[in-house]
This record gives C-alpha cells, structure tokens and sequence, in this order.
C-alpha cells in the first residue's frame, strides 16, 4: 500500500453530459480520499473542473476570443468547483486548500521551492491540497500543457510514491479505446514505450490533453521514480484500489524507474524555462544515454546557437534535432567557444545537472 499519493482527477470525471459539475461524483471521490487520509496517507489532489463547473453558470461565454473564454470561465467556475470540495470534505471533518498556480511559478527554483514548502506545511497539518491551474492569468505560452503536466511536476516535486491519472477511460490502449478489438496495456517500462505507435491523440470533450499526452507525462513522472497509474476516474472506489488493490482493478501502470535527485525531478518539466539550445553529435549522445553516468563534454557539441549564462538551462538537442534532455551549464557561452577545442577541459553540463527523457 502507498503513504503518499497524488491524485489527478480530470474534466471528464466531474462532469456531466450537461456541463453541470457531477456533485455525487465529487463526493464520492472526496469519501475515498476521506478514507485513505483517515488510513495516514499523504493526499495531494490536482483537480480540473473549472473551467467546465463555468460553463454551466455563464449561458454566453465570448466564442470568438478563446482566451477571453477561458479566462471568463475558469474564473466563475474554480470558486464553484473549490466551495463544493470544502463542502463535501466538511462533511468528513477535513480541511481542504486550495493553491492555483501556472507555469511561470515553477521558472525558477525559488520559486519552485516556495511552493514546495506550502504543500509541506498543507500536509504537515493534515490539510487536503487542491491544486489548479490559474487558468484566469494563464494563456498562450503560459500555460501547462494540461493539468496531467501539473500533476507530473507536484508529484515528483513532493517525492509522491504513486501518481493517479484518472480519465473517463481505463487506462492506456493498443487502439482506440472505442475499437472492441482494442486491448488494455496493463503494465508500460517507461524506457521502452513507444506510445507514438498506438496511442491516439484525440482530446477529451472538456479538457486539453488527450491520451498521448497522459501517457508522455506518466513515462516523465515514471523515469524520476514514481509509480503512475492511469485509469477511469467514473469506476467506483477506483481511488481505493489502486492503493490497496490495484490488481484488481482495470488499468494502465507505468513502472518506477530509479528514483531521481530533487533537482533533476526539478529539470525534467523545466524545458519550457530553457532558452538556450545546445546541438549535441551522435557520440555525445550514445555516451550520455550509456549505462555509465556521463557528463556533457565540449567535445560532443556542434553548435550553441543562442546566448546562454552560467547557471541557465539548456536545451540538448540530438543530432534527430530531437530534444533527449535538460541540462544546467557550468559556465558561460562566451567561454565554451573559447574552449570547443579544448577536449579536456570540464563539462559543459555535470551529470548531477543533468536531466535525460526516457
């Protein structure tokens, strides 16, 4: 049985068909969670809704400005959405808070740290945390791909040992879902995965992310050493048995990998703060993805094409111009040209600062 758990519950889950928030399905969630809190279990929930939980108060939202919509909606439905949590918690003698934050919280690591410390003192004092992003002041290139990604960088941020990623599906399929013919993957070994090749990527009705994106976040949160488990969020006590019994219960379970450093759980949803790039050869890669730990040498570079400073996060790019990680330079650009033909000279990003995706 797990002692800590995030929880993400999604759009589709607390909704109904006629865009009402589905309150018995809410209160049935917050009793499961009432159980697990009673049992000792840290429980942290990042929550979607509200933006859907708007639709139903507001009859004519601005269609033709999108941000102005969101932005509309998400502001009348979060304070519906966190006043029907507190109440249903209540009922159970618990204490719910609520924490809206966006991208741009996470920037840096003070900030992440900060936040951090919040959730600790939450926790500490046996306080439900509800966590949404500020959908109000997040837009465009502010925002998190979905709260899937929200709920990756929490989990890995507070050391959580399982992620629940609950949706209106069962988990991950070798097809469509709707498809009969269509198989549920039971267990995934993130370093092996290739959702890309089954995986569809259609959105659900209310939220921004579909499966692809669950199962991306899931390999991320999974390779820093969290047990992840997507399922369906409308199954009863599904809550329950994926801590208790989660062989019981239909699935998708993407295996821990080794546990992985705060700071580089840190790294690993920072490449959106990157803004320096660093184009790495073929041998640069293979040493980097070897079994022994390797730092990123001058040697392996080709180029550097923005300005970068001592301390910024670099984007490593492979020869594919496929992004493979995250690194923190040791130094400078300026000085990294003056010593590209200097082999010996030391790493450009150190391997404790380095963040490889699966």
């Amino acid at each position: 049985m797990y002692k800590s758990v995030a929880i993400k519950i999604g759009s589709n889950v607390l909704t109904r068909s006629d865009n009402h928030l589905d309150v018995a399905r809410m209160g049935h969630i917050t009793e499961q969670i009432a159980q697990l809190h009673r049992q000792g279990l840290k429980v942290i929930l990042i929550s979607s809704g509200a933006v859907a939980s708007g639709r139903s108060l507001v009859p004519s939202p601005p269609k033709k400005d999108p941000v102005a919509e969101r932005q509309l909606l998400s502001s009348v439905g979060q304070v519906k959405l966190l006043t029907t949590y507190s109440g249903l918690f209540e009922s159970h003698g618990m204490t719910c808070a609520q924490i809206l934050v966006t991208k741009q919280d996470f920037s840096t690591r003070e900030h992440y740290l900060n936040i951090k410390h919040c959730l600790t003192v939450l926790l500490e004092n046996n306080i439900i945390p509800i966590i949404n992003e500020n959908d109000a002041v997040s837009v465009t290139a502010l925002m998190f791909t979905d709260n899937d990604e929200l709920a990756g960088l929490v989990a890995a941020m507070m050391d959580m040992e399982a992620l629940f990623i609950l949706s209106n599906v069962d988990g991950v399929f070798n097809g469509d879902p709707k498809d009969p013919s269509s198989k549920l993957i039971e267990c995934l070994d993130p370093g092996k995965a290739d959702l890309e090749a089954y995986v569809t990527a259609q959105k659900s009705d209310f939220g921004r992310g579909g499966m692809l994106t669950k199962g991306r976040i899931a390999k991320n949160t999974a390779a820093s050493g969290i047990a992840v488990h997507i399922a369906n969020g409308t199954r009863d006590n599904i809550i329950l048995n994926l801590t208790n019994h989660p062989e019981q219960v239909p699935h998708t379970l993407f295996k821990p990998g080794m546990p992985s450093p705060a700071v580089k759980k840190w790294m690993a949803y920072s490449a959106g703060f990157a803004h320096a790039e660093v184009h790495i050869n073929e041998g640069a890669r293979e040493a980097l993805f070897s079994k022994k730990a390797n730092s990123l040498l001058l040697a392996g570079v080709t180029k550097m094409p923005q300005e970068f400073q001592k301390g910024d996060l670099l984007r490593i790019i492979d020869p594919n111009k496929k992004l493979i990680g995250i690194g923190k330079a040791q130094y400078e650009r300026k000085k990294a040209l003056e010593h590209m033909s200097d082999k010996k000279y030391r790493p450009l990003v150190h391997y404790d600062y380095l963040f490889l995706y699966p």
